[in-house]
């Protein structure tokens, strides 16, 4: 059976949001190199983050145009569905975070023609990026399985290469009809139609009248005064946003940025992601479960100050500490999208197809792969082992509820004005990538370049294992959290284990406000793209 969440031109909140976590010893050299850096850049009128630098110049082409922050996020998330589909598409969902500067009435403009250039893109063909190709590797084998699959990403039985020209003209049929007629014929015409047809008869129960119910949630943000920032993330059913602000406000207790650096800082923030774990469980669709006692925990300083006490400086517990009541979901790879326009507007989005190429299905009229979403419910059945909570109820799957997410899209201000737009891709370890690179800026003063390349720790809960970053990125880059911290979280009992390769990818922009300079306290831009999936920035 083949379930989807599907969604077009993406959940949109108005909110603010931003990102912490992170070593103090980042790689050696960084600060300052600015210039000789593709994953940096520089501008005044706006900048746009993606996972692949095609999507971000196609964004910044739209900003160039006239468009404004939310045309430019929908451009570039076409074209991360085109050049990245293994990780995001029209086929899948998204949580967009957006704020408008001075403009409460700003609509998309020109929302059909965006897709021109990701219709392009799919139509003559982009070539194969190293990061697609690892992913096409991990799925060799549904790869195989699938014709849709094998029509685009394999040439005489064989998967496309790194620099291989890879096309999907069915995508860019699919794209041309929507930059036409807009999102009506997805939901309601030949392309929706088509891809019923499609799941049906790959054995999916998705009908038309399950397309023409779908619709655009949008919810008030949440967020947090820290550290002099109002913190705006993304509400449930993301837990993103709310466990990022319940590890601030632990950390917070500590005071920064002493508190938070050196290997005592950095086991006070597993720790205290831990205890975010824990609770985030909790969490689930508004529209079905009654969040507000755990959601005013997780935002509330007393609550996270309750938890602090629990947290101590010469030792880690098993899981049953920080009350493990239910057993976590594990959701997967995702997109990241930050963008600021000219006027300051911002959109932080996160978008994803669940797991590399979701079912791992493309259907064959439209070129769209197909997401499993529904991977990310709790399920009742799956609660037979002795060793581990059972599922939690908030997140099981019920008729047109959405599931429980990790994605963290988040926008940061500083004295009511844009200071920085963030938020990563990398499933369950986004909310540790996302923290990680904000307390790296915010809290001990790296630039930008190195908050980002800064080698991260990660942790789940359950499995009760610290994950650690110690492997070199295809921009030759190498990530190694050192030798002194791993053995200071080891002598106080975490148990450790490399990783080897990216598990999260941050899309950062800082503006740095010149108030004192007449220009109303517009600043200069820096964008970054993180090089561990081999993305650059554009900015103008």
């Amino acid at each position: 059976m083949v379930s989807t969440y599907l969604s077009f031109l993406w959940p949109v909140i108005t909110c603010v949001l931003f990102t912490l976590l992170a070593p103090t010893s980042s790689l050696n050299g960084l600060n300052g190199a600015h210039k000789n850096r593709r994953e940096v850049v520089v501008a005044r009128h706006g900048v746009v983050a993606t996972d692949d630098g095609r999507c971000s110049k196609i964004g910044m082409d739209v900003l160039r145009a006239g468009g404004h922050a939310v045309d430019a996020s929908v451009a570039a998330a076409l074209c991360l569905g085109v050049v990245s589909p293994a990780s995001s598409g029209i086929g899948g969902g998204a949580f967009m975070l957006n704020m408008y500067a001075g403009n409460a009435t700003l609509k998309m403009s020109g929302i059909l023609s965006v897709a021109v250039p990701a219709e392009d893109l799919a139509r003559r063909g982009f070539k194969v990026s190293p990061n697609l190709r690892k992913q096409m590797e991990i799925t060799k084998l549904g790869i195989s399985a699938d014709k849709g699959l094998r029509d685009v990403f394999t040439l005489n039985g064989n998967l496309l290469e790194i620099g291989d020209i890879c096309r999907n003209k069915k995508l860019a049929e699919t794209l041309r009809v929507i930059s036409k007629l807009g999102v009506k014929a997805f939901y309601n015409g030949s392309i929706g139609f088509n891809l019923i047809k499609d799941i049906q008869k790959a054995g999916g129960i998705l009908t038309i009248k399950d397309l023409q119910r779908y619709e655009v949630k949008i919810r008030e943000p949440i967020s947090s005064n820290i550290m002099d920032l109002k913190v705006i993330g993304m509400p449930p059913p993301t837990s993103g946003g709310a466990s990022m602000i319940l590890m601030l406000n632990i950390l917070a207790q500590y005071g920064v940025s002493f508190g938070v650096s050196g290997p005592l800082g950095i086991h006070r923030r597993i720790e205290a992601l831990k205890h975010a774990f824990a609770v985030r469980m909790n969490l689930g669709d508004p529209d079905f479960v009654d969040l507000s006692k755990v959601l005013s925990d997780m935002l509330s300083p007393k609550f996270a100050a309750t938890l602090k006490k629990a947290i101590n400086d010469n030792r880690t517990f098993d899981a049953s500490h920080y009350g493990d009541r239910w057993n976590q979901i594990h959701d997967h790879g995702t997109s990241h999208v930050s963008i600021v326009d000219r006027k300051r507007n911002a959109v932080s989005m996160t978008n994803t197809v669940n797991v590399y190429f979701g079912a791992v299905i493309l259907s064959p009229s439209t070129g769209i792969v197909l997401n499993n979403e529904m991977d990310d419910f709790s399920m009742p059945l799956n609660s037979t082992s002795k060793n581990l909570p059972p599922p939690a109820p908030a997140n099981f799957i019920r008729p047109g509820k959405r599931p429980l997410s990790s994605m963290s899209p988040t926008i940061v201000l500083k004295d009511g004005k844009l200071k920085a737009v963030l938020g990563a891709s990398g499933g369950a370890n986004i909310i540790a990538g996302t923290t990680e690179v904000f307390l790296n800026h915010f809290a001990l003063k790296m630039d930008p370049l190195s908050s980002v390349m800064a080698p991260r720790v990660y942790h789940q809960l359950i499995p009760n294992t610290v994950l650690y970053e110690n492997w070199t990125a295809v921009s030759g880059d190498h990530f190694e959290v050192p030798a002194y911290i791993r053995a200071s979280l080891e002598k106080k009992g975490h148990v450790l284990k490399s990783i080897p390769g990216a598990t999260s990818a941050c899309q950062l922009i800082v503006q740095e406000l010149e108030t004192n300079k007449g220009n109303g306290g517009v600043g200069r831009l820096v964008g970054v793209s993180d090089p561990r999936k081999g993305g650059f920035p554009a900015g103008f």
